[in-house]
């Protein structure tokens, strides 16, 4: 059999494929908001800059840095995923910048690091705003260094390593808050996109789950017009990863080559489950202004004098927003 190559996407030049150890994963952008998305990653994966991929919970941000990792300079270097949360304070610091012999009982030799491991390549910090603060400062100094030093070590070491990071969290509230680090923030905020959730992007709904069912060992490969009808009008409040839940409990159930919407799960059988949005599905008045303020901007040709025009605001308002949304 003939083997093909990736091919880039049109729209925005990036490659959607990228290996896993267990298998690849496709980034499926057919909506628009998602490829505006891929074309700003990939204006991105030129840049050795820290990146914040930002969205709420399940809407896929570690595919998107593993597409920006995979398309860029680094992607034949190891790209090395680590969840913030998932970890005791205790314990990050030494799996984050590695430990010394004898730093602390059980330390029976040296261990490098995720900082380490990430040489050359990508550390991917998911849930970032969850980092405890006195890591923070010292994840501080290593991106402004561009060293670490390992717990129960004097020894400073150079580390060649691109952060990504990602949160569901508004990092500028936990800044105002005082549980996140200004200095920080702006260090790894460098450069910033937002993942829109799967109710915003629709036109991804069927083919990420087509994608999604050719996955599953099910004699099912594809979904009954009623099925398709039920998925598309369901709010996803848990976007791609309860699509992916609701995938697999179809394939469960289903007795044929079609999955049917009684083999959907309950929660998007319900009558009022096309009207109904979870108050964690509402958009904040901020995400509401951004995306009309990047709207504008938009078809105003880029021209920041003109939206600003539009807008009714003063051009250093305009850019200030900007500023902060990380498209000035």
């Amino acid at each position: 059999m003939e083997h093909r190559l990736p091919q880039p996407c049109e729209a925005c030049g990036l490659f959607p494929v990228v290996a896993r150890l267990t298998g690849a994963t496709e980034i499926v952008a057919k909506s628009a908001a998602m490829k505006g998305v891929l074309r700003r990653v990939a204006r991105f994966a030129a840049s050795d800059a820290p990146v914040a991929v930002l969205g709420e919970t399940g809407t896929g941000k570690e595919v998107v840095a593993r597409v920006l990792h995979a398309n860029s300079q680094r992607a034949a270097e190891p790209f090395v995923p680590v969840n913030v949360a998932a970890l005791p304070a205790d314990l990050l610091e030494s799996e984050l910048f590695g430990h010394g012999k004898g730093a602390f009982t059980g330390a029976t030799t040296a261990r490098r690091g995720l900082f380490e491991a990430a040489a050359r390549g990508t550390l991917f910090l998911d849930e970032v705003a969850e980092l405890p603060l006195p890591l923070q400062a010292k994840l501080l100094r290593a991106l402004q260094d561009g060293e670490i030093r390992r717990v129960g070590e004097n020894r400073a070491f150079a580390v060649d390593v691109r952060i990504i990071c990602a949160t569901h969290r508004d990092l500028a509230a936990r800044v105002r808050d005082g549980s996140f680090r200004e200095d920080l923030y702006y260090r790894l905020k460098v450069l910033s996109v937002q993942v829109p959730p799967l109710r915003e992007r629709r036109d991804d709904i069927l083919p990420i789950a087509a994608r999604l069912l050719a996955e599953e060992r099910t004699r099912a490969r594809g979904f009954t017009e009623v099925a398709k009808e039920r998925m598309l009008g369901y709010s996803w409040p848990g976007n791609v990863r309860e699509l992916q839940n609701a995938v697999k409990h179809g394939a469960a159930l289903a007795s044929g080559p079609l999955i049917d919407a009684g083999d959907l799960p309950e929660e998007l059988l319900a009558p009022s489950a096309p009207a109904r949005q979870s108050p964690s599905a509402l958009r904040s008045l901020a995400e509401v202004e951004r995306e009309h303020i990047l709207h504008v901007l938009d078809a105003c040709g880029g021209s920041q004098a003109e939206a600003a025009r539009v807008l009714g605001i003063a051009r250093n308002t305009l850019w200030r927003k900007l500023r902060e949304y990380g498209s000035a």
